[in-house]
């Protein structure tokens, strides 16, 4: 076991518990740090609806976590690794507490795994693999630590977290439950430790979403919509002459648009008839000199104060650079994006009163004036709005809809486990096995082996030979795992994707070692109730 230390000079040490006279176990509060994910059923029932609405439209858009690059797929080192720290333990499957285990062939998936889907702190709709876990009241979900923390913008639990037990493109077969309270090691919370890569979360009861869809008016649509309602927009190509005269009918806000489609772009000279009255036609495409358009180009805030003023080239585009306001989601989504240097704007929080309180957010984009003739063809279709009233159902409490994995701790490498997930990256060759559509597993003998990341504090994994790849991590390791009740003994959640022989392709993953303070988190995490969202 291993404990993270911060001695009188303020540098953090990984250190063995038994070092420097720390012999024994670290209390059980110092091990456990929780966050909460959705604090009401109201907030939980408009994430599901998030999720859920336009038939899964967000479900299917979501793509395989990305935390680990090419230079993390690293070989694995044989020396070191973990200690236990107390006595072996399990918890036993929900409905298998007072059975015996029987002797099974056939490899059946666990009806408990399924996908978590979340939005990180860059606003990316992301997943990882996970199962349902044996808890008091039948409400937990087992998965990587990365998977419910947003490490890779140093900010809290990811927002918007929902499990999908079952998912299959888009159907939610038993439901969306919702995240309410995360537990993990309070290592991984504070200090990123890898060695603590895991996360029990409660979840409400599932719901299953429907909805009764109305044909609706443009102007009823966005009324729908900014009132917080579910719709969507469905388009048919039109010719020329029947947007003609749909656009002289209904106007600009109407139901009949159009577009330049495969557009051929070059920069050209400012017109010599451009004047302060016609710049608006340029800007729409429709100035006295034809095909040539008016747009502009972002730049950054020090190339936009050095650009002139005028109508040439490269001058301030003054009109486009204006600031405005936005939302605390966008503020703190771009406020991320700037730091990774993929947005070349601006952002700024406007205080209250007492100068720490944040009560407004703005963005603020610069852009120069591009002079440009194009080619394009036109492409013309009309609008159709549609509004649906969504109503939610009760699905009952996860763990009786889809059962819930016993628990291990503290058990010896060289046992045969059973691997789970929903792998679907490329391998760092670019070769790439899977789709992430269905799950997949891998079956063999747990080592003791460390991942060689200095950066992750990666000293006390164990791993398995298994080629899966990101989007299987937060899949369960599973000990004697019954094939005939699908179900068995979580013991790891995969956290790491490594290359042992130096091909450019993954062959290990690894899992932190399940030992007592695991257990501890659990335990904490397993007791507490979470309740209905409908």
């Amino acid at each position: 076991m291993k404990r993270i230390l911060i001695p009188a000079g303020g540098a953090i040490l990984a250190t063995g518990l038994l070092a420097a006279g720390l012999a024994g176990t670290a209390s059980a509060d110092s091990d456990i740090s929780t966050d909460a994910m959705a604090a009401s059923a109201a907030n939980a029932k408009a994430i599901a609806q998030f999720w859920a609405e336009n038939n899964g439209a967000a479900l299917r858009a979501a793509t395989e976590s990305n935390v680990w690059d090419k230079a993390d797929v690293a070989k694995l080192q044989s020396k070191g690794g973990y200690s236990a720290d107390t006595k072996p333990g399990t918890t036993a499957p929900i409905g298998e507490e007072k059975k015996t285990t029987a002797k099974t062939q056939n490899v059946n998936m666990p009806k408990t795994i399924g996908k978590v889907f979340f939005v990180n702190g860059k606003g990316e709709k992301k997943w990882c693999s996970a199962t349902s876990l044996q808890s008091k009241y039948r409400n937990l979900v087992a998965t990587a630590g990365h998977c419910v923390y947003d490490t890779g913008a140093n900010a809290d639990v990811m927002s918007k977290w929902v499990f999908v037990p079952g998912y299959y493109q888009g159907k939610a077969p038993w439901g969306i439950y919702v995240g309410k309270q995360a537990f993990t090691h309070y290592d991984f919370d504070v200090y990123e430790d890898y060695d603590r890569d895991y996360a029990f979360v409660t979840v409400y009861n599932g719901v299953s979403l429907s909805g009764k869809t109305t044909k609706v008016t443009p102007s009823e649509y966005k009324s729908h919509v900014a009132k917080g309602g579910v719709g969507y927009v469905e388009e048919k190509t039109i010719t020329k002459e029947e947007f003609d005269a749909g656009y002289e009918k209904y106007g600009q806000d109407g139901p009949f648009k159009s577009k330049a489609v495969d557009p051929k772009v070059e920069t050209v000279a400012k017109p010599d008839d451009v004047t302060a009255k016609n710049v608006d036609a340029y800007i729409k495409g429709e100035g006295p000199t034809k095909g040539v358009q008016l747009t502009g180009a972002e730049v950054y805030k020090s190339q936009y104060t050095a650009a002139p003023t005028g109508f040439d080239n490269n001058a301030k585009f003054e009109r486009l650079s204006t600031e405005v306001p936005i939302s605390k989601e966008d503020y703190d989504s771009l406020k991320a994006a700037k730091a990774d240097g993929k947005f070349m704007g601006e952002v700024r929080a406007q205080l209250g009163k007492d100068g720490k309180s944040e009560i407004a957010w703005f963005k603020q984009q610069f852009f120069i004036k591009k002079w440009i003739k194009s080619t394009a063809q036109i492409k013309y279709w009309v609008e159709d709005y549609y509004v649906v009233d969504i109503s939610a159902k009760d699905y009952g409490r996860l763990g009786d809809n889809v059962g819930g994995q016993g628990f291990a701790w503290n058990q010896p490498t060289g046992k045969d486990v059973r691997v789970f997930g929903y792998p679907a990256s490329a391998h760092p060759d670019g070769h790439k096995n899977y789709t992430g559509v269905t799950p997949k597993w891998c079956y063999g003998k747990t080592t003791k082996k460390l991942v060689g990341s200095a950066a992750k504090k990666i000293e006390e994994h164990v791993a398995l030979k298994c080629a899966m790849t990101e989007g299987a991590d937060g899949g369960p390791w599973l000990l004697k795992y019954s094939n005939a009740k699908r179900l068995g003994y979580l013991n790891g959640v995969t956290s790491t994707f490594n290359d042992q022989d130096g091909n450019n392709r993954v062959d290990y993953i690894s899992s932190p070692y399940f030992d007592g303070e695991t257990n501890v988190v659990y335990k904490a995490a397993a007791n507490v109730w979470s309740g209905k969202i409908v």
